[in-house]
């Protein structure tokens, strides 16, 4: 008896052993690490750093010769070569940059994220669970909207101290921009189930989404999503409604949008505060909109003085250092961050950057024309980057830098795997007639 165990055991061990060296068994473990990357990234930026770095680890030992040539030929496609393009001028550009060493280092690291894209596409482009990744990032997202509400009741049960009521973890930027993706990411689930005939489904679908919205309009929320939000539903609707069901869509945001001015005394402060802000900054008080108007201000004159390269990688802190000198209140403000990508890129690599990095979008978008629910992921992802970029550098921040490589990563693996598929076999996610 004690040896037939043992001789289970030990066959047991070698399965599970031999398994590790089969094709299947190594994509399923980079799958499954790349689908704790996408649950903890609203969470953690440790959790979510290391379960990459353990993905990117993973796939070693799924990388032969072979994969060389195909691996080439993807990184020379501009969707992949645009972004490159873009750490590689951030490392020239400290050529050229008179700060210290340490400062262009600082500089060219917001953009090495970029790096990830050719192997997350890659990888995905080959694996059959890139759905994993988005479902597991709306699940994670609903889990976190739920401790969003139980958090503003009960502070006390916030993971880690945070500034604003009802952000249990990180900050209400990045909990918006998650929310509002995922938001509007459900809307084709939800008519594609209610053409199948899945009411169910479709319900959960929709009470998911007003979760979501509920949670913005009523707990927290950026201001910027109130710009970011109609974009997207613009999108939707061009992408998935006719004439008539856009006209319906939109005649009921209004009337939400009244509903919810009339009794979310949160929102409206958020509002308000916006032209008591302006206001405070003519008397040079600093306050989030005056500086954020003078931080504007400055790095077109910072554009000006050197419009074509740029000030080199890693500048805007120095000049904004040096220009402060004598100066008291807004005036006085330094930063590293403009908050407005095109600007923060145009500061540093002139005109050569701003043409990359909106080449860098225009590629992106244009990969996502097709259909399928990854297509449609990728295309949200892009699109409310570029918009939410006119208020932030949100391509070069961690967490929303990181939402974006991830989900244009796999959203573009998919959608390119996808591609080669019968036109039968793709998901409906068409437009309703």
């Amino acid at each position: 008896m004690i040896e037939l165990t043992t001789t289970r055991s030990t066959v047991s061990k070698s399965f599970i052993v031999g398994s590790w060296f089969e094709p299947r068994a190594r994509f399923l473990y980079a799958d499954v690490l790349a689908v704790f990357s996408a649950v903890m990234l609203p969470w953690s930026t440790t959790g979510f750093t290391i379960f990459l770095l353990l993905w990117l680890i993973s796939l070693i030992p799924l990388t032969s010769s072979a994969d060389f040539r195909p691996f080439l030929h993807l990184v020379t496609r501009p969707f992949c070569l645009l972004p490159l393009t873009m750490v590689l001028i951030a490392v020239v550009g400290t050529l050229w940059a008179d700060v210290s060493w340490h400062a262009t280092f600082i500089g060219i690291k917001p953009l090495a994220k970029l790096l990830a894209l050719p192997f997350l596409i890659y990888h995905f482009q080959r694996s059959q669970r890139g759905s994993w990744i988005f479902i597991s990032f709306v699940l994670s997202c609903a889990l976190l909207m739920g401790l969003s509400w139980i958090v503003l009741f009960k502070p006390e049960l916030k993971l880690t101290t945070t500034l604003s009521a009802g952000v249990p973890v990180k900050n209400y930027i990045d909990q918006s921009q998650e929310f509002v993706l995922c938001m509007v990411a459900l809307a084709p689930w939800t008519i594609s189930f209610c053409r199948q005939g899945n009411y169910w489904a479709a319900a959960a679908c929709t009470a998911l989404m007003l979760a979501f919205f509920a949670n913005m309009a009523f707990v927290v929320s950026a201001r910027a999503a109130i710009v970011y939000l109609p974009v997207l539903l613009i999108v939707f609707a061009s992408r998935y409604l006719n004439r008539r069901q856009s006209t319906l869509l939109f005649s009921a945001c209004v009337v939400v949008a009244v509903a919810v001015w009339f009794t979310s005394g949160y929102l409206r402060a958020r509002v308000a505060d916006l032209w008591i802000e302006y206001q405070s900054s003519k008397q040079n008080i600093v306050r989030s909109t005056g500086q954020r108007l003078e931080y504007w201000e400055k790095s077109l004159k910072f554009f000006a003085e050197a419009p074509i390269f740029g000030n080199g990688t890693g500048s805007a802190q120095a000049l904004f250092e040096r220009d402060a000198v004598g100066k008291t209140g807004l005036a006085a403000q330094v930063t590293k961050n403009p908050h407005n990508q095109t600007l923060n890129v145009a500061v540093q690599w002139g005109i050569i950057g701003i043409v990359a990095l909106y080449a860098t979008w225009i590629s992106h978008l244009l990969l996502f024309r097709g259909g399928g629910f990854a297509s449609w992921f990728g295309l949200l992802v892009v699109t409310q980057n570029m918009t939410s970029s006119l208020f932030n550098s949100h391509l070069f921040d961690f967490h929303e830098g990181w939402m974006y490589v991830l989900g244009v990563g796999a959203a573009a693996g998919v959608s390119l795997q996808e591609k080669q598929r019968p036109t039968t076999s793709r998901p409906p996610f068409v437009k309703v007639d």
